[in-house]
C-alpha cells in the first residue's frame, strides 16, 4: 500500500518544482539576451545602418595603443564607422583618403577647450573667431558639425577664486556668442553643438569637469531654445547625461528636436560599453531610431583593453 505523502517530502517537491520553474523562466528570459551579445572581436562587422557610428579620435590618440590618424582611420574602416570626429584639420586628408568624415570637428581652442568658453565675454572674442574658422574649414570640406562649450563658471575661468558668474548670466552669454555664431553656420550650412559635461567625477580631468556651468542637460537644452536657429543643437552626451541628471530615454525624447550628435561612453569610469557598466545603450540607441535621430553616435571612451575589441563591442551594443 502506498504510504501517504509527508510533509517534508511536500515541501521538497515544492522546492524542486520552484527551482525547475525558475530555470526555465531564466532561459526564457535570458535566451534574446544572448543573442544580442556583442560577437567576438575578430568576427566580420555587418551592421544593420540605423546607426551612423563614429570614432572619437583623442581616446584612442592619447590612450591605449595611441593610434595615429592612419591607423585609427583603417581601424573605422574595418569596423564600419564612417567618421572619425574632434580630429585636428591636419589630419583631415588621412579621414577624406579613406572615405570618412570628421562628423564634429573641434571648436579650435587650445589646451582643455571646454574650460574658457562661451559663457564668459572675457573670452567671447577668442571663442568666436576661432569657431568661426573652424566652421569655414568644415564647410569647406563638407563636414557637418563644430563643437562649443559653455566653459567655467569661474570670472578667470581657470582660477575658482575669482568669483562666479551667475547660471542666468552665464546662459545669457552663451545665447548672445551662440545667436552670432548661429548666423556663422546659417550661411556656410554647419551646426554649432553645445555640449553638456559632468561635474561629479574628479577622478581623472578627462572623466568630469569639476567647475563647468552647462552641467544640466534642461540648463543646455534652454540655451539651445533661446537661441531658435536648426545650426544650433546640444550635444548629447549619453555618459554626462547619465551622471548628471539619469532619465536618458525620456531625454531624448524630450529634446529630440534640439540633438545634433551623440556621444557614448560606459559608466562609471567613462571606459568601454561592456556588461560592468550601468548603462543600458540597446534601448537608447532604439530611441534614437524611434524619433528619427539622423546624426551620429560618437564612441568617446577610455579603452582599459585592446582598444579595436573595445570599440567593436561598442558598436555592437549601439548596432539596432
Amino acid at each position: 500500500m502506498k504510504q501517504p505523502q509527508t510533509t517534508t517530502t511536500t515541501s521538497m517537491n515544492r522546492r524542486h518544482l520552484l527551482r525547475n520553474a525558475v530555470a526555465v523562466g531564466a532561459a526564457a528570459t535570458l535566451a534574446p539576451f544572448a543573442d544580442s551579445l556583442p560577437a567576438a572581436a575578430d568576427a566580420p562587422t555587418k551592421l544593420k545602418g540605423n546607426i551612423k557610428h563614429s570614432i572619437v579620435f583623442w581616446c584612442f590618440n592619447l590612450f591605449g595603443e595611441k593610434w595615429d590618424a592612419e591607423t585609427m582611420c583603417a581601424h573605422a574602416k574595418k569596423l564600419g564607422c564612417q567618421s572619425v570626429e574632434l580630429a585636428d584639420p591636419k589630419d583631415w586628408a588621412t579621414l577624406q583618403k579613406h572615405g570618412l568624415i570628421c562628423a564634429i570637428a573641434p571648436n579650435g581652442m587650445p589646451g582643455a577647450p571646454f574650460v574658457k568658453g562661451l559663457n564668459n565675454p572675457k573670452y567671447h572674442e577668442e571663442v568666436i573667431s576661432r569657431t568661426q574658422k573652424m566652421i569655414d574649414a568644415c564647410a569647406e570640406a563638407r563636414f557637418p558639425s563644430v563643437i562649443a562649450f559653455t566653459g567655467f563658471k569661474y570670472r578667470d575661468a581657470e582660477d575658482p577664486q575669482s568669483g562666479e558668474i551667475s547660471p542666468a548670466e552665464g546662459a545669457a552669454n552663451c545665447v548672445k556668442a551662440l545667436k552670432q555664431l548661429a548666423s556663422y553656420g546659417e550661411k556656410k550650412g554647419v551646426t554649432i553643438c553645445l555640449e553638456h559635461l559632468n561635474t561629479r567625477d574628479d577622478s581623472h580631468p578627462m572623466k568630469g569637469h569639476p567647475g563647468y556651468q552647462g552641467d544640466d542637460i534642461d540648463y543646455v537644452a534652454d540655451i539651445v531654445k533661446k537661441v531658435g536657429s536648426e545650426r544650433v543643437k546640444i550635444l548629447f552626451d549619453i555618459y554626462h547625461v547619465q551622471i548628471m541628471n539619469g532619465d536618458v530615454i525620456r531625454r531624448i525624447g524630450q529634446y529630440k528636436d534640439l540633438i545634433g550628435h551623440i556621444h557614448t561612453a560606459g559608466n562609471p569610469g567613462r571606459h568601454e560599453l561592456d556588461q560592468s557598466q550601468e548603462i543600458n545603450y540597446a534601448p537608447i540607441m532604439q530611441k534614437l531610431v524611434e524619433v528619427k535621430y539622423t546624426g551620429y553616435v560618437g564612441h568617446e571612451f577610455i579603452p582599459t583593453r585592446a582598444p579595436l575589441a573595445g570599440l567593436q563591442e561598442a558598436i555592437r551594443w549601439c548596432d539596432v
